[in-house]
């Protein structure tokens, strides 16, 4: 093989792996975040859909089978943007997810306040996390409170609470400090 073509196989081998770093997805972020938001509407409403991914830490699940529940607060702000104008907010809502362990009958129990309130019971872990995690279809605004044509932001939070004890039972109890967790804002701006 002469230098020449040598040379031509590394370029190539060089070109081939930076294209692949070019066009690769970044990695999931490691803490708790708000993904796949999805925005879409109802006969009368407009309605949120979406899922928080990385909430539960190894603390915060052994917290939950010594019987302190999980409890999750979204934080929704919709606002129409007016330009040259400050943006008006249309609605600021908050709701919240609370999982809990039966330890008599080895079930969890997951309650969702959006909608009216949910309360459903499940034997599988992995399930409880799911209904816990998951938005699905938190009604924001009624349809004939929007204006066609018209530029709006959503924005969407989680604080997964701290749970408070009394200051001595801090040293007995030293993995609730773990729980005073929050993601970033997740901002959508659409056309109505």
């Amino acid at each position: 093989m002469s230098i020449r073509s040598f040379s031509c196989a590394v370029l190539l081998l060089v070109a081939v792996c930076c294209a692949g770093r070019a066009f690769s997805t970044p990695p999931e972020p490691s803490g708790p975040h708000l993904t796949d938001i999805i925005l879409t509407t109802s006969e009368s409403d407009l309605l949120l859909f979406g899922e928080l991914r990385n909430s539960v830490t190894s603390a915060m699940e052994e917290g939950l089978y010594s019987g302190i529940p999980i409890r999750f607060t979204f934080f929704v702000s919709l606002e129409k943007s007016q330009s040259g104008w400050f943006d008006e907010e249309l609605a600021s809502l908050n709701f919240s997810h609370t999982l809990s362990f039966d330890t008599l009958k080895e079930t969890y129990v997951v309650e969702t306040e959006e909608n009216g309130g949910r309360r459903q019971t499940v034997h599988s872990y992995p399930e409880a996390l799911q209904l816990l995690n998951e938005i699905n279809g938190m009604r924001i605004i009624a349809l004939a409170e929007l204006a066609p044509d018209t530029k709006y932001r959503l924005r969407i939070k989680a604080d997964l609470h701290k749970k408070t004890l009394p200051l001595a039972l801090h040293t007995v109890v030293p993995f609730i400090s773990w729980w005073d967790l929050d993601t970033d804002w997740y901002t959508v701006e659409f056309m109505y």
